[in-house]
């Protein structure tokens, strides 16, 4: 079993795709045993495509979107998808779900941790996420909480990036290589077919990025995913 691990925490059940595919092939590909949660499967709000179709029901939207999910992490080659299903738009985030996400930090002890933005007017349930998310982290590190298992450290937070970018007081301070996993980032992408009209949207997001990233570091790069990390890096040297 591998020590490296990570922690996605997805408000529906395609942003960790959109967002974080290229950061979890990239982990997965070197030994990292990646968990992606996702809290609801984006059956009202996010399933336009499928609610067109003669006979939906919601049941029956939340069945494919957790069928194209799963297709999406075993490609990327997550260690573990899991699937919450507490609703959308707006999405329940309970007490009980709360200490349940602290606790799977405890279990799993993840050397970083990416979701949302902390901001996005248009979409409610991805800065109620983000918040979420770091709550748990910061209940899974109170000596407090269920003392009978250890504190976690201090796992950096990742911010991915929302849909528009310009409109959530999003900077990005992280810009990560995804050009050897692009690939398989674009056949996970392929496997939403519920939000087929994104596929060449965060295809472009992601040349965008390699384009930045290439300038940013003077080495080529074709793809990339960019973050805003919450915590300072803490380093032995500069440069």
């Amino acid at each position: 079993m591998t020590d490296k691990t990570a922690l996605v925490i997805s408000a529906h059940s395609a942003d960790f795709v959109w967002r974080a595919g290229g950061a979890i092939a990239l982990h997965a590909a070197a030994g990292w045993a990646v968990t992606v949660v996702c809290l609801s499967f984006g059956e009202r709000g996010e399933s336009a495509r499928l609610w067109r179709q003669n006979g939906m029901t919601l049941e029956k939207v939340k069945a494919e979107r957790r069928k194209e999910a799963e297709a999406a992490a075993r490609l990327l080659g997550a260690a573990d998808i899991q699937f919450w299903d507490l609703g959308d738009y707006p999405i329940q985030l309970h007490g009980d779900a709360l200490f349940a996400l602290a606790d799977l930090h405890r279990a799993i002890r993840p050397a970083w941790t990416m979701s949302h933005s902390r901001v996005d007017p248009y979409n409610a349930d991805h800065p109620a996420v983000s918040a979420f998310a770091q709550e748990a982290r910061i209940i899974a590190q109170a000596h407090g909480h269920d003392p009978a298992t250890p504190v976690i450290g201090a796992p950096q937070v990742y911010l991915f990036e929302p849909h528009q970018p310009e409109q959530c007081d999003w900077k990005p301070n992280v810009i990560l290589n995804i050009s050897d996993v692009w690939e398989t980032k674009r056949a996970a992408i392929e496997c939403m077919a519920g939000q087929e009209h994104l596929w060449e949207y965060y295809t472009r997001v992601a040349l965008q990025r390699g384009a930045q990233g290439s300038r940013n570091s003077g080495k080529p790069m074709t793809c990339g995913e960019a973050y805003e990390a919450i915590f300072p890096s803490v380093v032995g040297a500069l440069g």
